[in-house]
């Protein structure tokens, strides 16, 4: 039985939504790197949507995290304040 090689993935363009969301999320020490993965893609939804708190958006994601979600909120909002992300 063969397989196939993994999809490419494409890096997002600078100054995106995606990029943003994923920059404000590495750094947070997860289990999995694909904690990280669904945690920046639930950062990402917030953004373009922010219907529900930040806190929501990180309990949503379900990423098993090494530190409290409290702290990583925290972090989280942080840097997004540093990328100029205001409504917090």
């Amino acid at each position: 039985m063969t397989t196939k090689p993994p999809s490419s993935v494409r890096k997002a363009q600078e100054n995106t939504l995606e990029q943003t969301a994923y920059a404000c999320v590495a750094g947070i020490p997860a289990s999995d790197p694909h904690d990280l993965d669904r945690l920046g893609y639930n950062i990402w939804l917030w953004l373009k949507q922010r219907r529900d708190p930040l806190e929501m958006a990180v309990k949503t994601a379900g990423a098993r995290l090494l530190i409290s979600e409290d702290e990583a909120v925290q972090r989280i909002r942080t840097k997004l304040q540093e990328q100029g992300v205001g409504d917090l």
